[in-house]
């Protein structure tokens, strides 16, 4: 298991949040992206992902204990308590970084070895420069491709703390956007819980929490009408681990948006990486017109 689940008032619902676990969400989507790097023709590039995730993994278990928010106020306002764009960045964020990039280095290929020491000898300033860039979304320009090890470090602060707020996180009543942070989804997850079977979570491109949505309904603009859902076929260069309909795209004609949506039945799978493991299904997804609704901060398209 890689999430906590927090009770709701009937034991017959399903949780409306999932927190994540501190000890495992990383480790278990490092097993993830290795099982995903057999016979991929982006096999490389997913396992040295795994390889930054454990590095991720190993940062998280040394976070000291944080100042966190005043829960109830954000509640009282219907505010997430940490928020990406406001929540206070402890300068520990800095410190998770080096740890991920000497872990890292042994695994990186030598564009990577060089952007991690380039990310080593930068100051606290222009790292924190780059830390605000990640969390408003902002994943191109100069230095682009620094971002998902900055994204890698500023997921493990957000995780370690959401996994301490526990189930003091509630949902809120903007669906489309994490009730711990408030960032975009990464990609949405089907799911059995609470004793239901087949619940859709939406997941936290940067706290890992997940929160409930239903079924056929878009995550950008909360549409009902005109959802649809394409998937590979095969012919993509990879021999997946499990069936090609356990990863879709999500569609809204409404906004021309989509979404990644997995169901945990048909495998193993992490939203995190089997979304990068089926880049193949953004490309057509793209080219059909609809852009993607949230980001997966470990690929920066500007990189």
């Amino acid at each position: 298991m890689s999430a906590s689940v927090i009770p709701i008032h009937s034991p017959s619902e399903p949780p409306r949040v999932i927190a994540p676990l501190a000890e495992s969400v990383f480790a278990v989507r490092a097993h993830r992206f290795d099982q995903l790097a057999a016979g991929h023709a982006l096999g490389d590039w997913l396992r040295f992902l795994a390889a930054l995730t454990r590095a991720q993994h190993e940062a998280l278990q040394t976070l000291p204990p944080l100042t966190l928010p005043n829960v109830a106020h954000a509640h009282a306002h219907g505010m997430p308590p940490l928020p990406a764009q406001s929540w206070p960045l402890d300068a520990i964020w800095r410190d998770l970084l080096k740890i991920i990039c000497v872990r890292l280095i042994p695994a990186a290929p030598e564009a990577a070895r060089s952007e991690l020491a380039r990310l080593q000898a930068l100051p606290a300033e222009a790292l924190d420069a780059l830390a605000v860039r990640v969390l408003h979304t902002e994943l191109y320009g100069a230095d682009a491709a620094l971002l998902p090890y900055v994204a890698a470090a500023l997921q493990v602060l957000w995780t370690g703390a959401a996994a301490r707020l526990g189930g003091e996180i509630v949902a809120l009543d903007v669906p489309g956007v994490c009730p711990c942070c408030g960032f975009l989804p990464v990609a949405s997850v089907v799911r059995d819980s609470g004793g239901v079977s087949n619940v859709r979570y939406l997941h936290c491109a940067l706290c890992n929490t997940e929160w409930n949505l239903v079924r056929v309904k878009c995550a950008s603009c909360d549409a009902t009408a005109g959802i649809s859902y394409r998937q590979l076929e095969g012919g993509d260069g990879k021999a997946p681990p499990l069936p090609p309909e356990a990863v879709r795209a999500e569609t809204c004609e409404e906004c021309k948006s989509y979404l990644k949506i997995v169901y945990r039945e048909k495998g193993g799978v992490d939203p995190v990486a089997d979304d990068l493991a089926t880049l193949a299904l953004d490309v057509l997804v793209d080219d059909a017109g609809y852009g993607r609704a949230g980001p997966n901060l470990l690929f920066v398209p500007g990189g």
